[in-house]
């Protein structure tokens, strides 16, 4: 039998009269989300609608939850239009009033009592520990209003489902893979499609394009000095590889790079494998074309630890190559992806439901890129974090390892330095794109970087247009003093709301204060930017890189080559993944790219409605527009089409 519940709606004018009461009956089937439910009122004479109050009283539903978007009120045979975004599970015996448009500091709002008493409630939703395997924080259970839509769960399983089988079958029918023509004919497009990687794996300017456009983009810096641990001939690279010049000349023409993965040093990994921790050098030459001119696997020089280059024996260096790309796919999965999108991400949704209201301008200008991140950490935490689960898993890093990882570089990351793309740019010594030509990643990122920050700015400047704004906004200030917070070494999570947890975020302002407009703008449009282009840069290009495992293998077997002795294509062959860790390679790597979310600036739920927002969210969509036509135009010309930063590839959430 179907329950029914009747929502009492009522409007209040400006003058604070009071409508007639309406009723709206809700079946059972509506309870969780009621949108575009339409009803219409009558003799409405009570002024223009300025507050909406919605009320349920029905104590047989008190646990039910109606987690509604918005009311939108127009008046017959008129222009007029009202909107009062609610974004709010509507509780029983919790009347809920709220102003149109829904937006205001905290200071100016005049149901402060009832914003502070659906602050405290939500400080219970969004209850959260420190997980010690990451050393960041987490939500203890899945608030109601974070889950996954039964047609989004719906398409992720379906999608798994399909990729699992395709792979059991064959695992069962395929041979074993013997040599590179036997891992090419696992491909079964459209469902596993050929990945570019497959093409050009045996080029250099293949693996140098790899750090300029491959999913671990941001690991390239300048070169100013080689370090002394890198025990390279210099005499052999300027004979053979700087067409002519000394290494002191390209160093001063901003010619030389290098990826250090020292974070990697002494990493635990899967019993009986071998991680390294190599450092390699990129020289730009006189087509402005990046590449690899010497790679060293492991820190320490040693006899054992020898300097690969271009002129060893062809497999040997491709074998150096092999080991390079394991190491910066590790940091990849760990850092750049899990611990910096994912779980920093799931940091600042915490900390925003926490700390402001869904009231809060801040609030509403976040909100669209929540949209399912903390679902998917929650379902995908889990085979990433456990040992059990990682024995199936195809990577040689494991559990251990990659949670190493992130603590290792938790411990140094700043929201103003590697969290800023402007900044993280400058401080690698690549923003200048003569410094470093053909770098897709920057060039884009640049793009949608400028127009996330101008829709901020915008929307910012509205609400804070004074100092004193700033300085009297006690959500904002609890806000980013909670992100800032350290942890001491004492400090445990005892009642499970989260008392005594730190957000642990380093390189927020004056650790932890607001005193300034563009200080606001720039934290939000890095964690917009965040949520939305690092997290397309590092995630969507995956299939690409990991399917075809001689490109980025995340997993070789035995030791790492000790000296140059030649080496075969078979060689290769015998390290990497058997038949069905690659199968699981190109399975999970596909559901990973898999897109099913809005593109950016289209969101699945609106929050902002005033008219300034609206104004500065269609300069965003034009701006977006323009972007990706640029971007098409150019991917004509370039080397690799780089695909990943297309608005129209860009969602607004980490929702896979």
């Amino acid at each position: 039998m179907l329950l029914e519940e009747d929502v009492t709606i009522r409007f209040y004018s400006k003058e604070n009269v009071k409508s007639h009461d309406f009723v709206v009956r809700i079946s059972d089937l509506n309870i969780d989300r009621v949108k575009d439910f339409k009803f219409v009122i009558e003799n409405t004479s009570f002024g223009e609608p300025t507050y909406i109050e919605l009320q349920r009283e029905n104590k047989w539903l008190r646990h039910s939850r109606w987690l509604c978007d918005y009311v939108k009120l127009t008046k017959v045979n008129s222009d007029d239009v009202y909107m009062f975004p609610i974004n709010r599970c509507v509780l029983v015996g919790a009347p809920l009033k709220l102003k149109e448009y829904d937006t205001s500091l905290p200071q100016e709002d005049a149901n402060s009592e009832q914003r502070q008493t659906e602050l405290k409630r939500k400080e219970i939703s969004y209850g959260c520990y420190k997980n010690r395997k990451t050393e960041m924080i987490m939500v203890r259970r899945l608030p109601y209003s974070e889950a996954f839509s039964y047609r989004y769960q719906w398409d992720i399983d379906t999608e798994a489902f399909k990729l699992i089988a395709k792979s059991a079958w064959l695992e069962l029918s395929a041979g074993k893979c013997e040599t590179i023509e036997d891992i090419e004919k696992l491909y079964r497009p459209p469902l596993l499609p050929i990945p570019e990687g497959i093409h050009r794996w045996k080029s250099d300017r293949h693996f140098a394009n790899q750090r300029l456009t491959g999913c671990n983009p941001a690991m390239i810096r300048l070169c100013n000095r080689i370090p002394e641990n890198f025990k390279v001939d210099i005499k052999m690279l300027e004979s053979t590889f700087l067409e002519g010049s000394t290494i002191d000349d390209v160093i001063k023409e901003n010619r030389l790079f290098i990826v250090n993965h020292e974070i990697l040093k002494n990493l635990p990994v899967k019993e009986g494998g071998n991680m390294v921790a190599p450092l390699a050098l990129f020289f730009v030459n006189k087509d402005a074309n990046l590449m690899p001119i010497a790679i060293q696997l492991f820190q320490d020089p040693a006899p054992t630890n020898p300097v690969f280059y271009p002129t060893d024996p062809k497999y040997t260096w491709l074998m150096a190559k092999c080991y390079f790309n394991m190491a910066d796919a590790s940091v990849h999965e760990a850092s750049s992806h899990l611990g910096f999108t994912h779980l920093i991400g799931e940091v600042i949704v915490i900390a925003t439901n926490r700390c402001l209201s869904p009231s809060h301008p801040i609030y509403r200008l976040l909100a669209p890129h929540f949209l399912y991140l903390l679902a998917i950490n929650k379902a995908g935490l889990g085979p990433l974090l456990s040992p059990h689960a990682w024995a199936e898993i195809p990577m040689l890093v494991g559990s251990g390892g990659l949670s190493e990882i992130i603590k290792r570089r938790q411990a140094t990351w700043r929201l103003d330095v590697e969290g800023s793309l402007l900044a993280d740019l400058e401080d690698r010594g690549v923003a200048d794109s003569e410094v470093l030509p053909k770098y897709y990643y920057r060039d884009d990122a640049l793009r949608l970087h400028g127009a996330i920050s101008r829709y901020v700015k915008q929307i910012v400047k509205q609400y804070y247009d004074t100092p004193e704004k700033i300085v009297d906004d006690y959500e904002l200030q609890d806000w980013v003093a909670f992100m800032a917070s350290q942890d001491n070494e004492d400090d445990m999570v005892g009642s499970g709301d989260g008392a005594g947890t730190k957000g642990g975020i380093k390189g927020l302002p004056h650790d932890g204060h607001f005193e300034t407009a563009k200080e606001i703008s720039d934290v939000v449009t890095n964690f917009i930017f965040i949520f939305s282009a690092t997290h397309a840069a590092v995630n969507f290009g995956q299939y690409d890189n990991y399917a075809f495992p001689p490109a980025y293998p995340g997993w070789i077997n035995g030791q790492p080559p000790q000296d140059k002795t030649p080496l075969t294509e078979k060689d290769i062959i015998a390290k990497l993944p058997n038949k069905k860790r690659i199968l699981k390679t190109m399975s999970v790597t596909r559901l990973l790219s898999m897109h099913d979310t809005k593109p950016l600036g289209d969101f699945e739920v609106q929050y902002l409605f005033d008219p300034n927002s609206v104004k500065a969210l269609e300069g965003l969509r034009a701006d977006l527009k323009a972007i990706e036509h640029i971007i098409q135009s150019e991917n004509k010309n370039r080397y690799n089409k780089y695909e990943w930063l297309l608005p129209s590839n860009v969602p607004n959430s980490i929702s896979i």
